[in-house]
């Protein structure tokens, strides 16, 4: 199905673009977050018209972005769990507990979509982590997790 990207995305395309997606990425997630158009020629003259209008918008993220990277880039957080003795977690940190982390300690809110873990967290240890925050802007911060205590 050919569609008009409406924004840059990562490893697809970029603003007015008109590309060819399987027919359930295009109805379930391009065109349901507004991210394109379906292809019809009324549609590909509309975005011609606002094409510097969408790079605009997308530049101004794009700086939004560059400032949360600045803020949060390289930074460590520390995050508690409860631990066996052979330092393995009871569960897993996962992005939305990485996410809430991030809001609380520097009030900046990143959907847990934008987090990805490099290896799954399931042990004690320090782990780096990958955020995109755009799609030509990535932070990449460290997750301390400590023990809160040991259960035998």
């Amino acid at each position: 199905m050919k569609v008009i990207l409406l924004e840059n995305i990562k490893r697809i395309g970029s603003i007015g673009e008109v590309i060819d997606v399987k027919r359930g990425f295009a109805r379930n997630f391009l065109i349901a977050n507004k991210k394109a158009l379906y292809a019809s020629k009324e549609n590909i003259k509309e975005v011609e018209k606002i094409k510097i209008e969408l790079s605009k918008k997308d530049n101004e993220k794009k700086q939004e972005a560059k400032k949360v990277s600045e803020k949060i880039n390289k930074k460590i957080y520390i995050v508690k769990k409860l631990s066996t003795e052979t330092n393995e977690l009871y569960g897993s940190v996962k992005p939305t507990e990485i996410s809430k982390l991030i809001e609380e300690t520097d009030k900046i809110e990143i959907k847990p979509s934008m987090i990805q873990p490099v290896q799954e967290i399931k042990i004690l240890g320090k782990f780096k982590v990958k955020i995109s925050l755009h799609s030509e802007v990535d932070a990449e911060i460290t997750i301390d997790v400590q023990s809160a205590e040991t259960i035998q």
